[in-house]
């Protein structure tokens, strides 16, 4: 596997599970469905979700001994970048993040317990973040105490995608003071353990999880060595998941625009032929393409086994700011029309300002960019 370093690697196998995601999301997320769930409880449809179950792709990456197909991050990502570009709301993201953490840290009865259930259609989720906004690994607050054979958790963590819905829950805590995982079971939470958080981006379900008086079996916790090593797990995966999506969405962004540009007419011709606006969609299509090349060097870097903190970085930061300048320029090109609630373009901006943020924006990014590649220190 030499070179990989400076090369991209996409197979055919990725490549048909591309078309097979765009031509699903296609007819299962339509922007009118997109705008019917955002008004649900869920913000998804779970037949869709048993629909993605059946073709097998809530186990793609579970080791096939747990019931999955035995693949790689590098082919999450093909499924989720088709799903940025139709803004389609699903908790695939949030369950391979937890399926990347657990089969990288936990023990063999761990992951026994956990990624069969994935594999058959169980819904989980991780819960880092916590209110002071930092996206360092194991920072925070959040502990974990023994007392007996069981743990008594403490804290809250916010942001928790997908937990109204969520089975199993990884979260990030301190244990015997030092850095652990532990995983919660759906029915352990009480009234009032979950409360909804308001986020830019209307198709998104995000909570706080308060884990105050929680205590679950000590069999339960990843510690040492496979909690860190689960922990960069987790961060690989959500850094490539949000890269994927975000570039999926700049393409879906592009879409709205040309549309548009090739639909209204003003002083006798389509807005579209003003080469000022040819040139903002050219340079929208390049950051699409920029960002798709840093997320399948990432992709391929991760699906090889090598360390691709650097590559993900840069990916994230691509796809994020890339993403946002193509929402913004959408909402700008539509006019007065574009700042209103019943126009497409809007959303594509939200789903933007969502994923640039999400796990570290450019400037957290570009801190630790500056760190590994030379040698400064971030802060």
């Amino acid at each position: 596997m030499q070179g990989l370093s400076n090369r991209i690697v996409f197979t055919d196998e990725q490549a048909m599970l591309l078309d097979a995601a765009s031509a699903f999301c296609k007819d299962k997320a339509p922007i009118a469905a997109v705008r019917a769930q955002m008004t649900t409880e869920h913000g998804f449809e779970r037949a869709v979700w048993d629909e993605m179950v059946a073709l097998g792709w809530s186990g793609i990456a579970i080791p096939e001994r747990f019931g999955g197909s035995g693949l790689t991050l590098a082919e999450v990502a093909t499924i989720a970048e088709p799903m940025g570009r139709k803004l389609f709301a699903t908790p695939f993201a949030s369950t391979q993040i937890f399926v990347h953490a657990a089969r990288t840290g936990g023990s063999e009865t761990q992951q026994a317990a956990w990624l069969g259930r994935v594999a058959s259609g169980a819904i989980a989720t991780t819960a880092v973040l916590e209110s002071d906004g930092d996206w360092t690994p194991f920072s925070g607050a959040a502990t974990a105490v023994r007392e007996g054979g069981s743990l008594k958790l403490s804290g809250s963590k916010t942001l928790v995608c997908d937990a109204a819905v969520a089975e199993l829950f990884m979260v990030a805590l301190s244990l015997d003071g030092a850095p652990a995982l532990v995983v919660l079971e759906r029915t352990e939470l009480p009234a009032g353990a979950l409360q909804r958080d308001g986020v830019i981006d209307e198709t998104r379900r995000a909570f706080t999880l308060r884990l105050d008086g929680l205590s679950i079996p000590a069999d339960r916790a990843i510690q040492g060595s496979a909690a860190q090593a689960a922990m960069r797990a987790l961060s690989d995966a959500a850094l490539l998941l949000a890269s994927a999506e975000a570039a999926g969405g700049i393409a879906g962004a592009l879409d709205v625009t040309v549309e548009y540009l090739n639909t209204r007419v003003a002083f006798g011709r389509k807005i579209g032929s003003y080469q000022s606006l040819k040139h903002t969609c050219a340079e929208i299509l390049i950051g699409l393409e920029r960002s798709r090349s840093h997320l399948y060097h990432a992709a391929t870097l991760l699906a090889a086994g090598e360390n691709a903190e650097i590559a993900l970085r840069m990916a994230k930061v691509e796809s994020g700011e890339s993403f946002r300048f193509a929402g913004d320029r959408a909402v700008q090109f539509h006019g007065g029309f574009g700042f209103t609630w019943d126009c497409d373009a809007q959303l594509f901006l939200r789903r933007a300002l969502w994923l640039e943020a999400v796990y570290g924006d450019g400037a957290h990014h570009r801190a630790r960019l500056g760190e590994l590649l030379f040698g400064r220190a971030h802060g």
